[in-house]
């Protein structure tokens, strides 16, 4: 991975990115104007349709520090893998163009990986939104009824954790167990964290390092990307035994007694944990520090997200293990 090249003093920060016109300027301002000066940005693009090769190539021409590199897999693992290949410093950070980031938010990091001696840092993911929807999608992920009890989605969890939003790696822990994983569209993050776990690599979880995500704007694209999250989530567990958790089964539970519903019609108590599902969800839309009309969404998100990942779920499950076979 570079390791000889890698500079102490450079810090790596690298954005894979499909698309962005509308947020990649916004994050180039952020790169330009925050501290350290001793870094660069390696923007990996996986053939972009719009604009926003052609803004990252006329900020590059400014900004020697900033480099643009083409991704033909498009994915999101290949796109991290060549911007490490390519890139000189340590440690790496990795950004996303649909995240805005607090100024200090480099500085933080660096402050993070010096005072723990942790090999992975990170912040918690704040959702945040304009519009109703994505305002429900924000407070419905972030909450156990939502998402279980991933740590990184508590804007004030701080400690040693299993895995981080986004995410800063000390360069030689590439070296060490490899690089993130091409297959997995998705969650290669979580993959290559708990990967980097078994090896005895520690994670640490600061919630000064602040980011704030924009999530999607409709509800069909949140079950778009929950459904992903759901079929790659068994390769997942394939790659790295013991990363299972009870919140990655929950969703599959959820699909399984939908689909038993019928039984009710010979037990009537069957529908009790419908209704008390009903009444978890109508809980945490309404008492939801969010206006009325995104409550009202909310209602509909925590379905949305629980359906959706359950449904991936046992499609990753049949189509990961007949892949296997096929292999």
């Amino acid at each position: 991975m570079n390791q000889a090249r890698s500079s102490a003093k450079l810090l790596t920060v690298l954005c894979p990115m499909f698309n962005e016109e509308a947020n990649i300027e916004t994050l180039l301002h952020f790169f330009v104007q925050a501290l350290p000066k001793e870094k660069e940005l390696w923007v990996i693009d996986g053939g972009s349709t719009d604009q926003c090769a052609a803004i990252v190539a006329d900020w590059a021409s400014r900004h020697p520090n900033i480099r643009l590199l083409q991704n033909r897999h498009q994915t999101v693992p290949y796109a991290l893998n060549i911007g490490i290949q390519a890139s000189k410093g340590d440690p790496i950070v990795r950004l996303d163009a649909h995240t805005k980031y607090a100024a200090d938010y480099f500085e933080a990091v660096l402050q993070t990986f010096e005072k723990t001696g942790a090999d992975i840092v990170g912040g918690p993911m704040r959702v945040v939104g304009d519009t109703p929807v994505q305002k429900a999608i924000g407070s419905a992920t972030s909450n156990w009824f939502g998402i279980g009890d991933s740590r990184f989605h508590d804007e004030h969890s701080n400690g040693w954790t299993d895995s981080v939003y986004l995410g800063a790696w000390k360069r030689e822990i590439f070296a060490e167990i490899g690089a993130f994983d091409e297959q997995l569209t998705r969650n290669q993050d979580d993959e290559f964290h708990y990967r980097a776990r078994k090896h005895g690599k520690q994670i640490y979880l600061n919630p000064a390092i602040r980011s704030y995500y924009s999530p999607r704007k409709t509800l069909g694209q949140l079950f778009r990307q929950y459904y992903q999250y759901g079929f790659y989530k068994p390769l997942v567990f394939k790659r790295v035994q013991g990363s299972i958790r009870p919140r990655h089964l929950a969703p599959a539970g959820f699909v399984l007694y939908l689909m038993s519903l019928p039984l009710a019609f010979i037990w009537s108590g069957w529908l009790l944990p419908a209704f008390g599902y009903l009444g978890l969800n109508l809980f945490f839309s309404l008492r939801a520090r969010i206006p009325w009309s995104a409550r009202a969404y909310a209602l509909a998100v925590y379905p949305s997200l629980h359906l959706s990942y359950g449904l991936g779920f046992f499609r990753g499950l049949w189509h990961w293990n007949i892949a296997k076979h096929e292999s």
